[in-house]
């Protein structure tokens, strides 16, 4: 135990700046204008910088910034991207192109769902390429990284970095109709909640797949897994046998947010080799 470099992660923005700031501050991790402070730390961001609050763009700038400052200073900024992180591109890069989404055009489903007008007004070129490169799943310290607590990811790859490299290659495409897709599906939610038939095995398949002991994501509130008031959540939720921790504070609806520091996982028990084990295949 001790020898993994500190994981922190910090669950969904959506534009609230001055609530990231504070955590920064109150963490150790940075200061008010993004200096890094963690040291030789990795600290992960669950996608979902914008929309719903007053400074989108704002909180993507600080973020680049941070993350620009942590790798100068032995530390590690990482972030992946989340469904309204796509939104409010295709706000930006086709407004009027039509969808299946309830308003039918991408600028009209965006703002349906939360899009803040300004963020789109201060949306420059760099922001759109760093939000084009993000990646859809990370792997730390043993903890599978991703935005949503949903299967849709297996509809692109097989693996992490067949995942990664299809989304890449769609965020950086003028395929509409792909994007609009993605978005479709990115919605999803609850999938491992163990209070649903099937929730601890479809984890469990993922895992299988993407690899790491433990999902960490975001874009779920944890008030809807667990039940608790909104104002009781001040940290992170780990349920599922086990196998996820959810991470998204609720910011957006009034929550305190928090940085969760994930604790080194115990040691994998011995197994015995000699007993055959025959895995399904998870998407049967």
């Amino acid at each position: 135990m001790g020898s993994e470099t500190p994981l922190f992660v910090f669950g969904d923005v959506h534009g609230h700046l001055d609530n990231l700031i504070r955590h920064m501050r109150y963490a150790g991790l940075g200061t008010s204008n993004a200096q890094w402070k963690g040291g030789d730390a990795q600290l992960w961001f669950m996608g979902d910088f914008t929309d719903r609050g007053p400074d989108g763009v704002g909180v993507i700038d600080y973020v680049m910034r941070l993350q620009k400052d942590a790798a100068a200073k032995g530390g590690r900024v990482g972030a992946l991207f989340g469904n309204h992180d796509v939104g409010i591109l295709t706000a930006r890069l086709f407004p009027t192109a039509r969808t299946g989404g309830p308003e039918g055009t991408f600028y009209s489903d965006w703002f349906a769902y939360g899009g803040v007008s300004s963020d789109l007004e201060k949306l420059q070129s760099h922001h759109i390429e760093w939000l084009q490169n993000l990646p859809a799943l990370a792997l730390v310290n043993n903890r599978l990284l991703m935005h949503a607590d949903a299967m849709f990811y297996l509809n692109y790859g097989d693996t992490l970095d067949q995942v990664n490299a299809t989304m890449r290659e769609l965020l950086h495409s003028r395929e509409t109709k792909h994007w609009d897709v993605l978005l479709a599906q990115a919605g999803e939610r609850l999938r491992f909640d163990e209070r649903k038939a099937g929730g601890v095995m479809r984890a469990s398949q993922v895992l299988a797949y993407f690899g790491g002991r433990q999902i960490i994501h975001g874009h779920t509130p944890i008030h809807k897994l667990n039940g608790e008031p909104l104002q009781r959540i001040t940290r992170a939720y780990t349920y599922c046998e086990g196998r996820a921790v959810d991470v998204d504070g609720g910011i957006y609806e009034g929550g305190a947010g928090f940085v969760y520091e994930a604790p080194e996982l115990a040691p994998e028990p011995v197994m015995d080799n000699s007993a055959k084990i025959v895995q399904q295949n998870p998407r049967g």
